[in-house]
């Protein structure tokens, strides 16, 4: 019961205080609703070769998907595509696994805060809030740098 509180506090600290939010110049943009609660994300991707130069956006939504979308800003500005995909399939798996994965140390350290949305992975419609900028960061990433660039993360 004390690491979900952590983990609550890990989500309304990024929601109080988000990283990334403001639009800045980008490589690329899109827009995402999640048509179920009405959350949405406009995000911007910018590019320096293969790494991830910056990540903003603006949104309206719940705590998770806010959170989420400053969780990712944080996990991915300066990393490269290789090591940025690995996050962000971590991530997903997590989300997808309806409660049935106990992180252990080693996802842990892939996905450092982004552990704090392990409880959400039980909830289907909030599963949804939760990837809402991952989904956009994947489409932004794929219209900056070609079509090809995310195709294993299918």
């Amino acid at each position: 019961m004390q690491l979900q509180s952590m983990y609550q506090d890990v989500i309304l600290d990024h929601y109080k205080h988000p990283h990334g939010r403001g639009l800045r110049e980008g490589d690329a943009e899109v827009h995402h609703v999640n048509p179920t609660c009405g959350d949405e994300i406009t995000l911007r991707v910018r590019y320096e070769g293969q790494t991830v130069a910056d990540v903003s956006y603006e949104g309206e939504g719940c705590s998770i998907s806010q959170a989420s979308a400053s969780v990712l800003n944080e996990l991915l500005v300066g990393r490269d595509l290789a090591e940025a995909r690995k996050i962000q399939e971590t991530f997903l798996e997590l989300m997808q696994s309806k409660g049935r994965i106990t992180p252990d140390e080693a996802m842990e350290d892939v996905l450092e805060d982004a552990i704090a949305f392990a409880g959400v992975s039980k909830y289907p419609a909030r599963v949804k809030c939760a990837l809402l900028s991952w989904m956009a960061w994947k489409d932004a990433t794929a219209q900056a740098l070609g079509d090809g660039a995310l195709k294993e993360t299918a």
